[in-house]
């Protein structure tokens, strides 16, 4: 995992690793996840950054901590984990988006031949 210097906290960039591992079926209900500093030590970060990302997902019900045992993706985190991203798409990136959209004078419609052209091209892939 690659960390990306946009000024997001580097808990919420392993937060949206994760859910993203759950969305695209890398991860499923009852697998277990590292410990927390396992995971810390192979993301070269602090066990308590990966404790708070652990937290915020127990939160977002996309893991649970089984006492004594470890962390494991919850039996729902793929419709908590899709919830969680699209309010935070819709919130974070989507304005940013519409803000150049705007300054370049594109209406939504001019996006659609790219949109069916990327499905195209990552269905296919």
């Amino acid at each position: 995992m690659q960390f990306n210097n946009t000024g997001q906290a580097i808990y919420l960039q392993i937060v949206d690793h994760i859910c993203e591992k759950v969305l695209l079926d890398e991860s499923r209900p009852d697998d277990k996840l590292p410990s927390v500093r396992e995971m810390a030590v192979n993301l070269e970060v602090n066990p308590n950054t990966v404790m708070r990302a652990y937290e915020f997902l127990k939160q977002q019900h996309v893991i649970q901590d089984k006492r004594g045992i470890g962390y494991f993706i919850s039996a729902d985190a793929k419709s908590n984990a899709l919830n969680y991203r699209k309010k935070q798409f819709m919130e974070s990136e989507l304005p940013a988006f519409f803000r150049v959209m705007n300054m370049l004078r594109m209406e939504p419609a001019d996006l659609v031949p790219a949109y069916e052209k990327f499905k195209d091209n990552y269905l296919t892939v």
